[in-house]
Order: C-alpha cells, then structure tokens, then sequence
C-alpha cells in the first residue's frame, strides 16, 4: 500500500515544477526523472560522495538525503542552471580550462558546492578551498587542478 501523493511547487532552475509526488521520493530523483534534468548524479546514495549535490534556497544540499516534499515551495538550483545559455559561468570556465575534471561524474557536485561556498568566501585561501573540496569525493583527480580551478574561478569573479 503506497502513501498518499502530495502536491509540490518547486522551483528548479527559474521554471516551476507543480506535480503530485510520493512523499518518499528522493529530491535527486525527482530533478532527474520528473523535471529531466540528468546533471545532478547519484553516487553513493549516502550523503558521503557529494555528486548529488544542489543549491536549496542558497544552500547546497545533498538531494540524496532530502524529499522531494522537503523542497516544497523552494528554489533549486542545479548544474544545468549554472550556464547563461551556451555560456559557461566563471567557476566552469576554470574547471574546463584548468583540467579539474577527468570522468566528471563528480564535477556537477563540486561545482554545486563550490557555487555556493565562493558565494560565501569570495576570497578563500587555499587551505580554505581544500577544506570545502573535503565534503566531494573524486576517484579520477588529485584534487590540485580543481584547486587550482577554484583560485582562477577566484580571480576571474
């Protein structure tokens, strides 16, 4: 016996989502299979690795560990939402440029966290950077170009 749909009103990207959703059904889930927006991975479904990473009302948040039900009336920002069209905003630019990715499973997450963290930070040291990289788990990279894309994202901005 499945639970009673609740009607949600979420915001991804600028466009609004008014759907009807079990109240089980992970926010990861359902930017990916209700609003089709595959950028936002699922890794180790544990809140550890950080791919499923998103902005939340301005706070990055792991859409593995939160309903769908929870974002009720918020605004969501994905990796998708962080291009202006065709063109890639500051922090991408410097992943691309700088090589800070290999398989990219993980970089929709980093680039989540990142988002919001030099939101906060706009000048972070680079033990400063480490510590928010500390929260994504890459198995490609040594985390030093991401560093490093992280200090040019830095100047650019």
């Amino acid at each position: 016996m499945s639970a009673a749909r609740r009607d949600v009103r979420i915001t991804v990207n600028g466009r609004t989502y008014a759907v009807s959703v079990e109240p089980r059904l992970l926010l990861v889930d359902f930017l990916r299979h209700e609003c089709g927006l595959t950028g936002t991975h699922v890794g180790c479904a544990h809140g550890v690795c950080g791919a499923c990473t998103v902005v939340l009302d301005g706070a990055s948040v792991r859409s593995c560990l939160t309903f769908a039900v929870q974002a009720d009336n918020s605004e969501i920002t994905t990796v998708e939402g962080l291009a202006d069209g065709e063109s890639l905003n500051a922090l991408q630019r410097a992943f691309h440029e700088n090589h800070a990715l290999q398989c990219g499973y993980c970089t929709p997450g980093f680039l989540m966290s990142l988002t919001e963290f030099l939101r906060e930070t706009p000048d972070p040291s680079e033990a400063e950077i480490r510590e928010r990289l500390s929260g994504n788990l890459c198995r490609c990279t040594g985390y030093a170009n991401i560093v490093r894309a992280v200090q040019a994202a830095v100047q650019e901005m």
